[in-house]
């Protein structure tokens, strides 16, 4: 093994989280390595669906233009069903772009603003230094060991980072749904551009959206037992289509299907020496129409003043804080979502609520307006 350069940071994992901190760094003029296992570009299991806030965020970061350059498609509904009802909910400002397409655009961000980016390249944590932390990084069958005055976990469910420093992956919550998804290349006319179909059953959900190039995305939150007793996600989500009452894609046990671990989960942990963790490795629970991207970027744009200062001089009292600034910024808004996941676990109760929302779509006005409620403009540190 080989002893590489020090880093005033080093970001793990480009999904939108790791990706934005790192530019964010960048920008702050920090040296910044972001390093991600999988080639890019590269698809994840995922809605692909940006709110508004997750819209006002980039325009934040001075990337308001991101989505429209990628070709995102503008969003105006959100289509809900169960057995025996359906509703259509306004849902304008939010936009439906893939993550191969985003993810890569996030990363060039982070390029031109002068970070390095590795993808294909393995990190681990190798321990801690009077002034930075070491890391074990795996590049094109070479192994290195680099130093970075702060890492930020940005990688994924379950964080192999934080399951290193804790000596345990973050627990799933009990009856945690997991995730499937897929993309079709085509599908039925039914699944119009412009709209997220929504299709719930007592088994979990399956959320379907018109992508920049027209083909379709498929992303469920599926409880275990529906996929094993469907023998895979694809024959759970063919089933949930048609308890609603929806067209089934054709081949769709065909597609490439990949799953993630269970979605609800909160590590014990969201900080250790000179190390962040961020992104959905902090923590997660089921979003529904693009929430999940908009905790992403909130969470790379409040830690980023954190990190710069962490890079220059660490103080434990850096982990309370980012702790803190966790809850108040992105824990504290997933209520809503957890309201949600309950209410779709319970049959009866989803077919109400969606039988009111048909006849009154305006009762959904206030929680739309609260999920993409564009945040405070933090100030610059």
């Amino acid at each position: 093994m080989t002893a590489g350069r020090t880093w005033d940071a080093v970001v793990v994992g480009a999904g939108p989280a790791g990706s934005a901190a790192a530019r964010e760094l960048a920008r702050r003029g920090l040296a910044v390595l972001l390093v991600d296992r999988a080639p890019f570009p590269r698809w994840k299991v995922c809605g692909c669906c940006l709110n508004a806030r997750a819209l006002a965020l980039l325009a934040g970061m001075g990337l308001g233009g991101l989505a429209p350059r990628c070709g995102a498609v503008p969003l105006g509904s959100l289509r809900l069903a169960t057995i025996g009802q359906q509703a259509r909910v306004p849902l304008a400002g939010g936009v439906a772009l893939s993550r191969t397409v985003l993810d890569a655009a996030l990363a060039d961000a982070a390029v031109a603003a002068g970070a390095e980016f590795w993808p294909g390249t393995h990190a681990a944590l190798a321990g801690v230094g009077e002034d930075r932390r070491w890391l074990s990084l795996r590049r094109h069958g070479r192994e290195m060991t680099v130093g970075a005055g702060v890492v930020l976990a940005a990688d994924g469910l379950g964080g192999k980072l934080v399951a290193h420093e804790t000596k345990a992956s973050p627990p799933a919550a009990v009856g945690s749904r997991i995730g499937a998804g897929a993309v079709a290349d085509d599908g039925p006319a039914f699944y119009e551009r412009g709209t997220v179909f929504m299709a719930c059953g007592a088994g979990g959900y399956l959320g379907l959206v018109r992508l920049e190039d027209g083909r379709l995305d498929l992303a469920a939150a599926l409880d275990p037992a529906l996929v094993r007793r469907a023998a895979g996600p694809a024959h759970a989500a063919a089933a949930l289509l048609r308890e609603v009452g929806w067209p089934v894609p054709p081949d769709l046990a065909a597609l490439e299907w990949r799953g993630t671990p269970a979605l609800t989960r909160q590590p014990k942990r969201l900080a250790a020496e000179r190390l962040f963790v961020i992104g959905d490795a902090a923590g997660y629970v089921e979003p529904f129409t693009g929430e999940g991207m908009a905790w992403a970027l909130a969470a790379a744009a409040a830690v980023a003043p954190l990190a710069a200062r962490a890079a220059e001089h660490w103080e434990p009292s850096l982990m309370r804080e980012w702790a803190a600034r966790h809850r108040s910024v992105i824990a504290g808004r997933q209520g809503p979502c957890r309201v949600a996941a309950q209410v779709l676990r319970r049959p009866a109760l989803a077919r109400a609520v969606v039988g009111v929302l048909a006849r009154f779509p305006g009762v959904a006005r206030p929680v739309v307006r609260y999920l993409n409620a564009p945040p405070a403009r933090a100030a610059r540190r």
